[in-house]
């Protein structure tokens, strides 16, 4: 199903020509007015909105525009409303994001950056949505989205609300799937920058001769295809916190630019000259070694220190104790939800498949794998087959569980070591894990190299 877009705009080819571009990827839905605007928007909910402040009866004025973009945010303060504004109207612009908006864009639109920054405003959304609905259904067992009882998410937490108490760049460290994004979140949420903007970007998602303009913004004349300035993801942080996904994607050059901002706190423009003061708190987070990566010259050393003031470390979703069934249950009721199948329960058998299951895909790969099993499901009762996990079912205890799951583990790290000829970093590489995760696992099973 797509994301429903609301685009407020007075003229009529505007609308017609962005409901043209943008209908095959949103359920675009069109007003011309601020009160057909407001009742669109009551009606059909949509997280995110493109509101030209000019509107009918004054469409030379902004009064009705930022009427509109209150009526917005009071129905759903969640809601990304982007600003649609006109050249040489910077005191509007600002007192719009002061009004609550979430972006803005200088006519004329240039398609492509807002097609980037849609897809921004979307991703973001839903994830505030959900750490909300989490919040609201499980507060014992959340912390701003959250969702863990174990020892180590409980240690997680207590170091997220100190870190959050300071300005300093954090650097998140885990494995796919742990959800880094929801921490980086959380100290943002937790932070004296909760009311500024969350900016996040996938370094490693961006070709890398977009990323530049992407990150740093651009002057008008720059490059082919700079027909406007631009403000990059750093300026649309200030006030508030660039999350900086995949930070070891990153080329060697910008991690120069990267460097200059952490130690001037300024940045400039792509084909600009002026030094540009920009207050964000970075917050970056990697799923690689990146110390592995410096001893091979792919990242600097003095931006990693730069980057690891203070480091997070998100357990793998297999060392968290009981944390799986605790997920698993509150997955399978959004999911049931979501497909109109209320009542799904697991059976005993799935609860012991989940329990046994090494999840090297952790919260992400169980989320998924609920949520396929729930579009499945014929009965109220969910089994370890509909799980796809009914190879792990035949374990009785929780003895004979913990000694299946080590013996999987043992002889999958075991074949990687011997396929790599003991070469810590390939096998890693191939397991999709970090090189300490291997050492760890090499620890406690007592495997050696030989």
């Amino acid at each position: 199903m797509k994301s429903k877009l609301l685009i407020v705009d007075d003229d009529e080819e505007i609308r017609t020509q962005m409901k043209w571009a943008l209908s095959q990827d949103y359920d675009v839905i069109l007003a011309g007015d601020r009160p057909s605007a407001c009742q669109a928007f009551r009606l059909h909910r949509p997280p995110v909105a493109l509101l030209d402040l000019g509107l009918p009866p004054q469409p030379a004025g902004t009064q009705e525009g930022f009427a509109a973009l209150g009526d917005m945010l009071s129905e759903d303060g969640l809601a990304k409303v982007i600003i649609l504004t006109g050249q040489g109207e910077r005191k509007n612009a600002l007192q719009a994001i002061g009004s609550g908006a979430f972006d803005l864009l200088t006519k004329p639109v240039d398609l492509e950056g807002l097609k980037v920054i849609l897809r921004r405003s979307f991703h973001i959304a839903g994830l505030e949505r959900d750490l909300r609905g989490l919040d609201e259904r499980s507060p014992q067992n959340t912390f701003e989205g959250m969702l863990g009882s174990s020892r180590q998410m409980r240690a997680l937490f207590g170091s997220i609300g100190k870190v959050a108490a300071t300005d300093a760049p954090v650097l998140i460290l885990g494995e796919s799937g742990t959800g880094k994004e929801m921490a980086a979140l959380a100290v943002h949420r937790r932070s004296a920058r909760r009311n500024g903007p969350f900016v996040a970007i996938n370094c490693g998602a961006i070709p890398e001769n977009l990323l530049e303009s992407e990150l740093f913004g651009h002057e008008k004349g720059s490059f082919t295809g700079a027909h406007i300035q631009r403000k990059g993801l750093f300026e649309c942080a200030t006030g508030g916190s660039l999350f900086l996904d995949e930070i070891g994607e990153i080329p060697l050059a910008l991690q120069v630019k990267l460097l200059r901002f952490l130690q001037e706190q300024s940045i400039e423009r792509v084909g600009g000259r002026q030094a540009i003061a920009v207050d964000a708190r970075v917050i970056a987070a990697t799923n690689a070694d990146l110390t592995e990566a410096i001893g091979s010259g792919r990242f600097r050393e003095d931006l990693y220190y730069r980057l690891a003031v203070v480091v997070l470390r998100l357990p793998a979703l297999r060392d968290r104790e009981n944390d799986v069934c605790l997920l698993a249950q509150e997955f399978l009721r959004r999911s049931a939800e979501e497909a109109g199948k209320p009542g799904l329960v697991f059976d005993q058998n799935a609860l012991k498949a989940l329990s046994c299951h090494p999840w090297p895909g952790n919260v992400r790969e169980l989320e998924n794998r609920i949520r396929r099993s729930v579009i499945m499901a014929d009965g109220k009762r969910l089994s370890d087959r509909d799980l796809e996990l009914d190879n792990h079912s035949k374990e009785t205890s929780v003895v004979s569980l913990k000694a299946a799951r080590e013996s999987v583990e043992r002889e999958i790290i075991t074949q990687a070591l011997r396929k790599h000829a003991g070469n810590i970093a390939a096998a890693a590489a191939e397991l999709g894990v970090s090189r300490p995760t291997v050492y760890e696992l090499m620890n406690k099973l007592r495997i050696t190299k030989g």
